[in-house]
């Protein structure tokens, strides 16, 4: 029993590192906690636009995991160019999943990458009635 343990133990250290690895790798991560329970939010889709020419153009799609989180939304291979982006949490799609009704069916996060980091994070906190995101790190 002990050898089983340390055994899921060991597999789930290596999923967190690799899921760091990629994140660190990529220019661009999010994460989903519903603060209403306080858990992750897995199944989340999310789009990412970038701003061009005044005219939003996606880029890439991806669905939370397990930890309510995409750890590579910005496509893989490329580094994140200066500009105005756009993600875009489905979240009616989720709370209907969940048998709970929501005031925001979509939830677009804007914001701006300037160079000056690496790498960008936006967590959304998320209620049926109110969420909350900021530059995490």
């Amino acid at each position: 029993m002990q050898k089983t343990k340390l055994f899921i133990g060991g597999l789930l250290l290596n999923a967190a590192i690799a899921s760091s690895a990629l994140a660190a790798s990529n220019p661009l991560s999010v994460h989903v906690l519903n603060l209403q329970d306080g858990l992750p939010s897995a199944g989340v889709n999310v789009t990412l636009e970038k701003k061009v020419d005044n005219k939003w153009v996606q880029i890439s799609e991806g669905v939370t995991n397990e930890q309510g989180r995409i750890p590579a939304l910005y496509p893989s291979e490329s580094t994140m160019e200066k500009g105005n982006y756009r993600a875009t949490f489905q979240t009616e799609e989720w709370f209907n999943k969940h048998k709970t009704s929501t005031f925001f069916p979509e939830i677009p996060v804007i914001f701006k990458a300037d160079g000056s980091v690496p790498h960008y994070h936006i967590p959304l906190l998320l209620s049926p009635y109110g969420f909350s995101s900021y530059r995490g790190n």
